[in-house]
């Protein structure tokens, strides 16, 4: 079967060990004559898959931690099966990862989270591993790293968290998180620029942007949150959930405040809040955008708007708060008037629209997509100024500078560009996501931006023209 892992023999430089599926070989180069040969170690009836390897300091003893949830003890130099245990209470989930401490004691990290110190016990019947002492993190164990002497350990799991713990009684707390699956969206609070939330399966989090601790998580299980705001006054933090339902939190301790149900049927997509924070204007994957007047006590349905035949994928309210442009999948924008509910302009592109965005003058919007093009549009009467190829693949988040001087773009291509609005030329560009940009967000002081990915990541930027300079 395929190999899974594999480990170097500490004083030896020409014998290696790989480990997987029902395979476990020693490989011993031969340099003069250039080849390399392996040798399989003799289990027996035992079949393994086997998910991490460690070698002893001296070189005669390899560790695997098993899919079964037992540890093997293989002689490297006889390539034999020495022993395996434990024979009864095997961990959950398998073994992930092995450490061998100093004492002669090893550490074992486990599919359901475990975390247990063994040590090997010679007894008559053979050798015994016995449990010293162990805990249970949340989400399966992927990595244990000793610190220094060993009296400290980091600890990686795979809801993307890293503990940091003592050695001798397993105290200890978080010390980074993050999202583990792709962040669908982000926000700032109004007029604040060391906040700002982010959406994800399950969860919405809120993080420090200085240090990028985790401050607040807000958790719905087995929900994909789509959208988040916060309201403009900073009461509440609103939600659009792929359940329908539209959800708001009390900022400062995550507890419901409200919930509407059955907002959108396919559920909410996109969604906005008006300058008064009384109103929320919400967009879902049917194509209806929808106001709703809202307080913590009451919430109703003003106006349900019916144009569009694709998801809503952005909705951007003007500062008036007397219009707003949704942004949708049918290769619309439609300007809305939100004191009389009718459509004031609408705009055609053979496109997915990804994002929209106003100038703070509001006579222009700029919209992206998966044709790659960013385009200038008049609000007045909905006519194209001009288009600029912006990317070499879809355009997933688009934000624009409080200043109205530039903006910003990120997509599948896994780049941010910082352009020239009026000039409409790139002046910076961004290295470092693994995976394709969903989102981006300029923070209302304009030094940084924050963009999030199909990953799970979270980058911070220095944004180039802060708005002291500008």
């Amino acid at each position: 079967g395929p190999s899974l892992c594999l480990a170097f023999a500490h004083t030896m430089e020409d014998v290696f060990i790989t480990a997987g599926n029902k395979t476990l070989r020693v490989w011993n180069l031969d340099v003069a004559n250039r080849k390399i040969h392996a040798s399989d170690v003799n289990m027996g009836q035992m079949k393994r898959v086997i998910n991490c390897l460690q070698v002893d300091e001296d070189d005669n003893f390899a560790y695997c931690g098993t899919s079964t949830g037992d540890v093997l003890e293989i002689n490297i130099r006889t390539c034999l099966l020495q022993s395996h245990g434990p024979h009864k209470d095997l961990f959950s989930k398998g073994v992930n990862t092995i450490n061998l401490i100093k004492t002669g004691d090893m550490m074992v990290g486990c599919g359901d989270g475990t975390i247990a110190v063994l040590k090997i016990v010679k007894t008559s019947k053979g050798k015994e591993y016995r449990r010293i002492r162990k805990t249970k993190l949340r989400g399966a164990v992927t990595s244990i790293t000793m610190r220094g002497g060993g009296h400290q350990m980091y600890v990686g799991t795979k809801l993307a968290e890293i503990h940091c713990m003592t050695y001798l009684d397993f105290t200890g707390g978080l010390l980074r998180s993050c999202h583990p699956t792709a962040v669908t969206d982000i926000t700032f609070p109004h007029g604040c620029s060391d906040l700002f939330a982010t959406s994800s399966q399950d969860d919405i989090r809120v993080w420090n942007l200085h240090t990028g601790k985790e401050l607040l998580r807000v958790t719905v299980p087995n929900m994909t949150c789509n959208c988040v705001r916060f309201m403009q006054d900073g009461k509440s933090i609103v939600s659009g959930w792929d359940d329908g339902k539209l959800r708001a939190f009390y900022p400062e301790s995550g507890r419901p405040m409200y919930v509407i149900h059955d907002a959108h049927a396919s559920g909410v997509t996109a969604m906005a809040t008006t300058t008064d924070s009384r109103r929320i204007i919400s967009g879902g994957g049917e194509g209806q955008v929808r106001v709703w007047n809202v307080s913590p006590s009451s919430q109703r349905m003003q106006e349900a708007m019916k144009e569009h035949k694709g998801a809503i994928s952005n909705i951007q309210v003007s500062q008036s708060g007397k219009e707003c442009v949704s942004a949708s999948e049918d290769g619309t924008c439609i300007i809305w008037n939100l004191e009389r509910f009718v459509r004031n302009q609408v705009i055609f592109a053979t496109t997915l629209f990804k994002g929209v965005n106003y100038h703070p003058s509001e006579s222009q919007i700029i919209t992206a997509g998966t044709d790659r093009k960013v385009g200038y549009w008049e609000t007045f009467d909905g006519s194209q100024i001009r288009d600029v190829e912006a990317s070499t693949g879809s355009i997933n988040g688009m934000d624009i500078s409080p200043s109205g001087n530039y903006f910003a773009t990120g997509g599948e291509d896994r780049l941010i560009k910082v352009w020239l609005y009026h000039q409409g030329e790139v002046t910076h560009l961004g290295v470092g996501h693994s995976s394709g940009i969903t989102r981006l967000k300029v923070c209302p002081n304009q030094r940084h931006l924050v963009s999030v990915s199909n990953d799970g990541s979270i980058l911070r930027w220095k944004f180039p023209f802060p708005l002291y300079e500008d």
